[in-house]
């Protein structure tokens, strides 16, 4: 089976001279498509900085990113915003939904941005609130919903365009830990039932252990 995802050799410095920043360091490793990996390291190990790379949102100084078959470390700006409309999609610690957008109007965004037809985009937003447990908050601000809640809601929205690769930042770090638990379930089950592949950061051990695999980041560098 092809990866769906090939990282090589990325090295990423921020800086110069001796106050120079090596955030990473010939970073290598695949991920099986249908898979979830928990990218696990202490804060400052480089975590967020492989993932911006790998999602496009920061070019490396040396190596390459594959993404379903796209090679995103050449890419133009189109062809990176047109990577994250249609192959990648995020999830953050602090939501980031839309304030005065409905749950239901948040999760479509994307779909408005795809110019999805109207009557689809409704059917898609419907499922995957139901898929996150949020059916009977659809027309709620993000306001009026807690916390895991939202983030339910983020995570819906990342589904929306059907993306071949998930990345999670830290998902449940604004969560007590039961709410983060069912979050952590979501993302596995996710992962099964829309068969996206998933790239999360995380330092909770629960999220290791519901992963198909844990790549370890220390210094930069992958240890394990």
């Amino acid at each position: 089976m092809s990866a769906l995802l090939t990282v090589r050799g990325i090295d990423r410095t921020f800086g110069a001279g001796p106050s120079a920043v090596h955030a990473l360091r010939e970073v290598t490793f695949d991920v099986e498509p249908g898979t979830m990996v928990a990218l696990v390291g202490r804060s400052g190990s480089g975590k967020t900085t492989l993932l911006n790379v790998i999602g496009g949102l920061d070019r490396p100084d040396a190596g390459t990113v594959v993404v379903d078959g796209d090679e995103i470390t050449g890419l133009d700006e189109d062809g990176l915003s047109r990577l994250r409309r249609e192959k990648v999609s995020y999830v953050f610690q602090t939501f980031g939904l839309i304030p005065v957008l409905s749950a239901a109007e948040n999760v479509g965004v994307p779909l408005r941005l795809a110019k999805a037809d109207p009557r689809e985009r409704e059917q898609r937003v419907r499922l995957l609130l139901e898929l996150v447990g949020l059916a009977d908050h659809a027309q709620q601000l993000p306001g009026e919903l807690s916390g895991g809640q939202q983030q339910r809601v983020a995570i819906a929205r990342a589904l929306a365009a059907s993306p071949r690769l998930l990345i999670a930042d830290e998902p449940t770090g604004q969560l007590d830990a039961e709410t983060g638990l069912a979050v952590m379930g979501l993302l596995r089950g996710v992962v099964e039932s829309e068969g996206v592949t998933a790239v999360v950061a995380t330092h909770d051990p629960v999220m290791m252990a519901l992963a198909d695999r844990v790549i370890r980041i220390a210094d930069g560098q992958v240890t394990c």
